[in-house]
């Protein structure tokens, strides 16, 4: 059954999943009251994490809007902490647009202790199945070709290659980098 409540998603979170190592992480749906832990994890990462990300998680004025867009349900995003702090996310932002509100924007972030540990994979899992439950039609992910760790994820997922920007994005020493835009259509939903 398809649905576009935030109560549906809700009542799935939170939830503890075990990483590779033992290691339990709970996921649970942010909240407003997280802006001070993801910026404390967004500063903590090293600068080229943060060099290609749409907005800049750094600033409390993006992570204010990202908390609006959660509240109104243009996105979700979920939430993996350890010990009260942010293991990582993921996040499906979803466009009003009349003409792309179909499609929705999957973006994942993990701190790099957490990186090969299986966070990412599940993560994506999650968010997948959310994007799909909320009737999501086709998704899309984004990533320079060298991060291999995420595509591998994506592709788990059904995710294929759609596009191959060349020099898309630049670096912080400004160079121009490709861009590698993944997605997968869902088709039509059945109500």
């Amino acid at each position: 059954m398809k649905t576009n409540g935030r109560a549906s998603v809700q009542s799935e979170y939170p939830k503890f999943v075990t990483l590779s190592g033992g290691v339990q992480v709970r996921l649970r749906l942010m909240e407003p009251a997280d802006k001070e832990m993801i910026l404390a994890f967004a500063r903590a990462l090293p600068p080229d994490d943060l060099l290609f990300l749409r907005t800049d998680i750094t600033q409390t004025g993006v992570l204010d809007e990202w908390a609006r867009n959660v509240a109104i349900g243009v996105t979700v995003t979920l939430i993996a902490e350890l010990d009260g702090a942010l293991a990582g996310y993921a996040s499906l932002h979803n466009d009003q647009a009349r003409w792309t509100r179909r499609v929705g924007e999957i973006r994942l972030l993990l701190a790099p202790r957490f990186r090969g540990s299986g966070l990412g994979r599940r993560l994506a899992e999650e968010i997948f199945r959310i994007g799909q439950d909320r009737g999501i039609k086709k998704m899309a992910a984004m990533m320079t070709p060298d991060q291999t760790g995420a595509q591998a994820a994506f592709e788990r997922l059904g995710f294929q290659v759609e596009a191959l920007l060349q020099q898309w994005v630049v670096d912080r020493k400004g160079r121009p980098r490709d861009l590698l835009i993944m997605t997968h259509e869902l088709g039509e939903a059945k109500e």
